[in-house]
């Protein structure tokens, strides 16, 4: 079946059980990142900080309006998240050689250097976590992380779209 066909086939109770376990195990563990990017923050180690390094990185020097999009958040936080970083010289502001009114933002020697330590920290501490499993697990669990990563990443728009409904304070729908 192609891809679009799954999305718009009826979902089975089996489907439907799964998406529960799945949002389960997902809420489960976005709590435990919560729990460990604030404890991170105590010690001086910003998420938000971490992701936008990234996303340059990954991206290259971009226009801070491609940086929101691709970190899926809205232009005036970036920016102030920006603003903190260009402070911090862990990112910098540049000429955009297309349009000479614009700048691209750039992930600075600093902030390389910040965000290659807190993954080698990040990786070490992962290592120890799952020293313990069979090899072929692990390598089969990373797998299906990565390849469910990257469904993810291109369903998050109608995830969005679907999950981001105003909620009233009393937990029901408006």
């Amino acid at each position: 079946m192609a891809a679009s066909e799954v999305e718009t086939a009826p979902l089975t109770d089996r489907d439907l059980e799964n998406g529960q376990r799945l949002a389960s195990v997902l809420f489960a563990f976005g709590k435990q990142q919560a729990t460990v990017s604030a404890r991170m923050s105590k010690a001086g180690v910003d998420r938000s900080a971490i992701i936008v390094l990234k996303t340059l990185v990954m991206l290259g020097p971009v226009r801070s309006s491609v940086l929101a999009g691709a970190i899926h958040s809205d232009p005036s936080t970036v920016s102030r998240q920006v603003a903190t970083l260009v402070k911090d010289g862990l990112v910098e502001r540049r000429a955009d050689p297309e349009d000479g009114r614009a700048s691209l933002l750039a992930a600075t020697p600093e902030g390389l250097a910040l965000l290659e330590a807190n993954r080698a920290r990040f990786a070490v501490s992962l290592a120890r976590m799952v020293r313990h499993w069979e090899p072929a697990d692990l390598d089969q669990f990373i797998e299906l992380f990565e390849r469910f990563l990257s469904d993810h990443d291109d369903y998050l728009p109608t995830l969005i779209s679907e999950c981001a409904q105003p909620v009233r304070s009393e937990g029901g729908h408006q």
